[in-house]
């Protein structure tokens, strides 16, 4: 692990500094507190939280607004609630978990039981802002969705980015700058239309660009191999092809492990072992994972770099027959001796169930957000704090 890239400063982003004396006051602020749960008969409601990564990164914020002795609210999303209360998403075990972590914080209900929260009505954002004196963004993997929670109380309310996004900011910010060069990525998925747009940002600033998971069955047939039965996107053929010409260094799979296209994979199939090809998967059989040499190559981009940064999971994961790729992956952006950025999500998952987490130099709480901000350069949560009454002026 290394020092981190140049610092890329977020011109006019308003940091918990520039708040007003928050001593006595009421101060709202918007997490990500969207956790993985699991089932458990002793918890509050039957579940407990799987993952407190998130909670965790929200922790210095919350803290320091209750140690200036702020009366802190905290309102989050919880999966993918249909505009009106599911006891599924309810709140309850993240708020139990979040009292063991920080005592004293509020935690209101999901944002998503509402539909005025994704539909960014007015009326909600004067309902959330209704009784608080101050606002703080700590939900930068919310912060790429133009909410209410997340573009409405800066409106109207002196507003801040807590510790946690500001430091996002800092770090994928030097991203787009000047990071130290090589500069690799490696990015995974199932469908390139997801990521296209990234890659093609990716493709502009890095050395080498690693494509994996099945995504990288796209840019296969773009390059004239075949994919068998392997997930392809037909419509963005050309696109990969285009990229592929563009000059950039995009490492593809040379080897791939499959399975007969009528057999199951993923979490409760069974254990027919996979069979290896490299790089053409012939007819009858799908592409679920990186072979070995793919692994190698990628990993040895990784161990040149001065700079990696790593989304997606390499192949099917969640079923152990198909996650060697991404263990190894994991493994070598562990290793590296560069400035490592994980962007969130299965990424930053994979990293916990090895216990690597501490050995990357930072680890992203949005995946979607991560990418759109290398794609765009910007995040509807920021450009929001950027206009708050208190934000700094040029």
């Amino acid at each position: 692990m290394s020092s981190p890239p140049p610092r890329t400063p977020a011109a006019g982003l308003p940091l918990l500094e520039d708040l007003p004396d928050v001593r006595g006051l009421s101060v709202l602020v918007r997490v990500d507190f969207n956790v993985p749960l699991v089932e458990d008969s002793k918890a509050p409601g039957g579940r407990r939280v799987a993952d407190d990564f998130r909670i965790l990164a929200a922790l210095p914020t919350l803290r320091w607004l209750l140690e200036r002795g702020a009366d802190v609210t905290a309102c989050s999303h919880l999966g993918r609630p249909k505009g009106c209360p599911d006891p599924r998403f309810d709140m309850a075990p993240v708020r139990a978990r979040l009292d063991e972590l920080v005592p004293g914080v509020h935690l209101s209900e999901n944002l998503r039981f509402s539909p005025g929260e994704t539909a960014a009505d007015p009326a909600f954002v004067e309902q959330l802002v209704s009784g608080h004196d101050a606002y703080v963004n700590e939900a930068f993997g919310a912060s790429h969705r133009a909410h209410a929670s997340v573009v409405g109380p800066p409106r109207t309310l002196p507003s801040a980015a807590g510790r946690q996004l500001a430091r996002e900011v800092e770090v994928l910010g030097g991203l787009l700058g000047s990071p130290a060069r090589p500069f690799v990525a490696l990015v995974g998925g199932a469908k390139v239309a997801d990521k296209l747009g990234v890659l093609e940002a990716l493709a502009q600033r890095v050395d080498v660009l690693c494509v994996g998971g099945a995504m990288a069955f796209t840019f296969l047939v773009a390059a004239g191999r075949s994919a068998g039965d392997s997930l392809v996107d037909p419509d963005h053929l050309d696109a990969c092809a285009t990229l592929l010409d563009s000059g950039v260094e995009i490492l593809l799979p040379v080897d791939v492990l499959a399975l007969e296209s009528d057999r199951p994979f993923g979490r409760s199939a069974d254990g027919e072992p996979p069979r290896l090809f490299g790089p053409d998967v012939p007819a009858g059989w799908r592409g679920l994972d990186i072979g070995p040499q793919t692994a190698a190559a990628f990993g040895a981009a990784v161990a040149g770099a001065a700079t990696v940064f790593w989304n997606g999971p390499l192949g099917v994961a969640e079923d152990e027959r198909f996650a060697t790729g991404t263990r190894t992956v994991a493994q070598a952006v562990a290793a590296a001796e560069g400035f490592t950025v994980v962007g969130g999500g299965d990424s930053v998952s994979a990293l916990g169930r090895l216990g690597l987490s501490d050995q990357v130099d930072f680890l992203s709480t949005g995946g979607g957000a991560s990418l759109e901000l290398l794609e765009t350069g910007d995040l509807p949560g920021l450009v929001a704090l950027r206009a708050a009454p208190n934000a700094p002026r040029s």
